[in-house]
């Protein structure tokens, strides 16, 4: 199968723009189906791990739908959500008047350093065009002592169950796009993207490298599925 909406370098940008363009409407149903629910459970350990108080200035990069935005600000956190799709910001919006959204980009954020008690991303970094840039930006606009967590499909360490959950991920996963977008691509783009995303073990050593303190690896479902946590220092 052809990955149409994978394209490195200079067009990944637009590429991930006209896949999400595509799948917003049924997005977080789409969701639902392909992990079984599952993901509710994922995002409320991602926020879990954010550790949200109330007053805390919280920022969701990639907020999509704003699931995990919204479950930020249930804490009593207040939360700005950043995504550079405009329907996918139109799902976000609709009836949420306590929450804040701003079309950006997540590679240069528009916001001052030091600004922010928790910065999040689900299942986002892996679609920029450089998560490293991402991922230097979350760490500028952190606070000193502020928590940055990172949602996002993982890489089993085990072969076997690495190659069941790869297996999974080009069979069935497409079929559900096939079945409720018409388009198998736009789901068969997760495999291809993780495949050059160095996920878990690789996010957590860049954190290292960018001086970030308590970085952590949290495996969901054996590996499968990811958090990576870090603290910004003084």
């Amino acid at each position: 199968m052809a990955y149409s909406f994978f394209q490195p370098g200079d067009q990944r940008a637009a590429k991930v723009k006209e896949l999400f363009t595509t799948i917003a409407p049924r997005y977080d149903l789409a969701n639902d189906l392909q992990s079984f629910g599952l993901h509710r459970y994922w995002k409320w350990r991602a926020v879990r791990l954010a550790s949200p108080q109330p007053g805390a200035r919280a920022l969701d990069l990639c907020c999509g739908t704003a699931d995990l935005a919204r479950r930020l600000a249930r804490s009593g956190a207040s939360v700005i959500g950043l995504d550079f799709n405009e329907r996918m910001l139109e799902f976000a919006t609709a009836g949420r008047e306590d929450l804040c959204f701003i079309r950006g980009d997540a590679q240069r954020l528009p916001f001052a350093d030091n600004a922010f008690d928790i910065v999040t991303v689900g299942y986002g970094l892996r679609n920029l065009a450089s998560w490293q840039d991402g991922l230097g930006e979350m760490a500028r606009v952190a606070k000193p002592g502020g928590r940055l967590v990172v949602l996002e499909f993982g890489k089993p360490a085990g072969a076997v169950w690495r190659g069941v959950y790869f297996g999974y991920l080009r069979l069935f996963v497409p079929w559900l796009g096939r079945i409720f977008h018409g388009n198998a691509r736009a789901y068969a783009y997760i495999l291809e993207s993780l495949e050059h995303y160095p996920a878990q073990q690789g996010v957590a050593a860049e954190m290292v490298k960018l001086g970030l303190a308590k970085v952590r690896i949290v495996e969901l479902l054996g590996g499968a599925m990811s958090l990576n946590y870090a603290v910004k220092g003084p």
